[in-house]
């Protein structure tokens, strides 16, 4: 129904020209609130009424009389009916809304998709530091982020996907140090471990059974490999910087395992130590003093971030020399605007609120060139997890929090990703490990993926060559049923591009979930493998299409699209 709309807004925006001249590049449509008043709806006239001076409901008269004039909609439109105060509705011929079918069994996996571009984005997202395994918040953000860029891609973007993580600083020495004590035989609860009664900085020290699985490998002398880097283990108990870059290779690599097992792959890995060893973060800081938006104050140096709307001005360099955290966050999203990325989105947990103000003061202090509101961010809250009932807060492997491995083993990659996605990313969720795997409609990705098998079982049944049904009579597909099903299948390439500009990848699986409704709907009010071969045919088109857009749309996601369970 692309191809229909099209050919109605150009009639649309052609016959605005004629009432004022200028005005038809706003021509719009939009659904109405009621779907009995119709299948498009436009508020032109309301619109028009006031800078032309008339009557908003005499100027609707007069556009439905032109709108009605036009070849595109005389060969399209059942109906224009005028409500309240101007409002047009518009009510298709069944033959407008059938033309949809066509079109998605036509471009099979590129509907909805938009042509490329040549703009290219780069999406940060997941950037776990290599102290411990993934938690449920990285999954949530890897869920987040991998939509994302597949949203964007939908609408023709190049996109490039980054993992940023510290693979220096405190806590990499705090975990060398618990490794350390666990190469030394120790473990904790012992009289030599910290706790934060001898010391408040040993909470950070890392007690999970994962420390202990790194120093036997460590002992052994084991090569560890990440997508990023490798590393062979000396086996000496005294050799603390060996068993930190050991370390960090194992749970790198660990954090891989999870994320292939996820799905997600990366362009790219990048190191914030880099950012100090090629002196992006001492040039930057040059940069803002050069500009004259610092000032020294206390011992310290301070960024005048006020001046750029932050609620009061941050320190970016301490008494003791080492920098504060946003300062190499500004050096690093400078690197993102030299690579050539106009656009780019930073996925994070919303306890980085905080920073958002300070790294765009930064950026714009700088005055290298970057626009205002660079860069994008969406931030997600984490996770609760229930399972039979209770929460579950502590993973033995981890020793303090549930991790994403542990989801994957309870369940499956289609419904955490599935379940992750399905509420907006700032919005609590918990996330329950029994409805998870029940096998039922209240399951909601089992919901929509029984929908595409429930299709696929149907034309296997009938058998069939699927090509085929691209050039069947669609006439009989007159019904309200299949009408409605139709409208729907029409609705995703907007809903898609809606998705990818908020950012909101939760409304696929709205729309998902509806259209698996629609679908069960009509299977249940017609069949379809009836003797009349030309309303089978027909029929068999319509759910074929409707299988493809449910592919389509959990592949967005992520998710399998399977022809049986």
């Amino acid at each position: 129904m692309q191809t229909v709309k099209t050919e109605l807004l150009e009639a649309l925006r052609l016959a605005l020209e004629q009432f004022m001249p200028g005005v038809g590049d706003k021509a719009s449509f939009e659904s109405p609130k009621v779907a009995s008043h119709g299948d498009l709806a436009t508020t032109a006239a309301m619109q028009l009424a006031k800078p032309l001076k008339q009557n908003p409901r005499q100027l609707a008269e007069n556009l439905r009389a032109a709108l009605l004039a036009s070849p595109a909609f005389q060969r399209w439109v059942d109906a224009l009916d005028i409500a309240g105060p101007g409002f047009i509705n518009i009510k298709l011929k069944p033959a407008a809304k059938q033309q949809v079918v066509r079109e998605v069994l036509a471009q099979t996996i590129r509907y909805g998709t938009q042509a490329g571009k040549g703009q290219r984005m780069l999406v940060e997202f997941v950037s776990a530091n290599p102290t411990g395994p993934l938690h449920v918040g990285h999954g949530r953000q890897a869920a987040l982020g991998d939509a994302i860029c597949n949203l964007f891609a939908t609408q023709g973007w190049q996109v490039y996907r980054e993992f940023y993580y510290n693979d220096a600083g405190v806590q990499i020495a705090t975990l060398a140090s618990s490794t350390q004590l666990r190469v030394q035989g120790f473990k904790p609860g012992d009289a030599c471990w910290p706790t934060e009664a001898d010391n408040p900085l040993s909470k950070n020290f890392y007690n999970g059974d994962y420390i202990a699985d790194i120093a036997a490998d460590f002992l052994a002398q084991k090569t560890v490999k990440s997508d990023d880097r490798a590393f062979t283990a000396s086996g000496d108990a005294t050799d603390l910087n060996g068993m930190r870059q050991f370390a960090v290779a194992y749970l790198r690599r660990e954090q891989d395992l999870d994320l292939q097992a996820f799905a997600v792959k990366f362009d790219n890995y990048y190191l914030e130590s880099s950012l100090y060893t090629s002196g992006k973060v001492d040039a930057v800081v040059g940069k803002l003093q050069e500009a004259g938006k610092t000032y020294e104050q206390d011992g310290a140096l301070w960024l005048k971030s006020t001046d750029y709307g932050d609620d009061k001005d941050r320190v970016m360099r301490k008494g003791d020399g080492s920098y504060t955290y946003f300062v190499p966050d500004v050096a690093y999203h400078i690197t993102k605007w030299e690579r050539g990325f106009q656009k780019v989105i930073n996925i994070q947990g919303t306890d980085h609120h905080g920073t958002i103000a300070r790294v765009r003061a930064g950026l714009q202090a700088a005055h290298v060139g970057i626009p205002q509101g660079y860069p994008d961010y969406v931030l997600h809250t984490m996770v609760r997890v229930v399972r039979g009932g209770e929460e579950v807060k502590i993973s033995k492997r981890a020793g303090s929090y549930v991790t994403l491995r542990d989801l994957l083993e309870w369940t499956s990659k289609d419904a955490v990703r599935f379940f992750l996605l399905s509420r907006k990313p700032d919005t609590e969720y918990t996330f329950d490990v029994d409805l998870a795997v029940a096998r039922n409609n209240d399951n909601p990705v089992y919901y929509v993926q029984y929908a595409h098998a429930r299709i696929c079982s149907v034309l296997a049944a009938w058998g069939g060559d699927a090509s085929t049904l691209a050039s069947v009579v669609l006439s009989p597909l007159d019904s309200p049923p299949a009408q409605a099903l139709m409208l729907l299948l029409a609705k995703y390439p907007d809903m898609l591009s809606a998705a990818a500009e908020g950012f909101a990848p939760h409304d696929v699986t709205f729309y998902l979930r509806e259209l698996a409704a629609c679908y069960h709907s009509y299977y249940d009010a017609e069949r379809i493998l009836v003797d009349d071969e030309v309303v089978k045919m027909a029929r068999l088109a319509l759910v074929a299409a409707t299988a493809q857009v449910l592919h389509n749309g959990l592949a967005v996601l992520g998710v399998s699209a399977p022809q049986k369970m």
